[in-house]
């Protein structure tokens, strides 16, 4: 398993001089999305404008049966210490590799903790013995982090399972991002049906490009 309305797209722009616009590009040794395997190895890309707390972007990659395609809007904002979002977030694909998912994006933090919930509908059957009856999901992810360390326990509800735990580390060289992380799958995430544990690295790079 990461388009826009006229009306959205209209306010952001009318705050174009206290915007950003950037473009990122990145790679991954193995691409886990929410505890599932999605590719072995992935190159990947993205787009992202941002105005006073409001956002829109797009993001694309390789799953090897063609592209996963992500388009997302919301707006996130602080008070103090305590962190809020909500958003929409749309999953799209140009091959056979799955099917459509388009979720609400929750999330809340204070200090180096933040809650995220996602309520999503999938266009196709999270289980292939009862067409048609699995097609709603809630995702939630509780994460600490600190100084570029972090750790989080995830997981499904509704008509999808499973959870996994993930810890990690990301930092910035020379403006280059690197990260590292242990995750964990539970056999419900596993395409294997067993407990899945993966050692993965990334690295990507941000440009502005206002």
């Amino acid at each position: 398993m990461k388009f826009v309305k006229t009306g959205l797209a209209l306010m952001l722009l009318a705050g174009t001089a206290q915007a950003d616009f950037s473009a990122n590009v990145g790679w991954a040794s193995d691409y886990y999305f929410r505890g599932i395997l999605q590719s072995p190895t992935s190159p990947s890309g993205g787009l992202d404008y941002e105005s006073n707390g409001f956002y829109v972007g797009t993001w694309a990659a390789d799953v090897y049966d063609g592209l996963e395609v992500d388009g997302y809007f919301g707006y996130g904002g602080e008070v103090g210490d305590f962190s809020y979002g909500i958003g929409y977030t749309g999953y799209f694909y140009t091959g056979e590799f799955d099917d459509t998912y388009q979720e609400i994006n929750l999330s809340g933090g204070f200090g180096i903790v933040t809650l995220d919930v996602a309520v999503g509908k999938y266009d196709g059957d999270f289980d292939s013995d009862t067409p048609g009856d699995q097609d709603a999901y809630t995702y939630y992810a509780l994460t600490v982090e600190n100084n570029g360390f972090y750790g989080k326990f995830a997981g499904f509800a509704q008509d999808a399972d499973g959870s996994y735990f993930e810890a990690g580390y990301g930092t910035t060289v020379a403006d280059i991002d690197l990260g590292l992380a242990l995750l964990v799958a539970d056999e419900d995430l596993s395409i294997t049906g067993d407990t899945n544990e993966s050692l993965i690295f990334t690295i990507g790079k941000t440009f502005d490009i206002n």
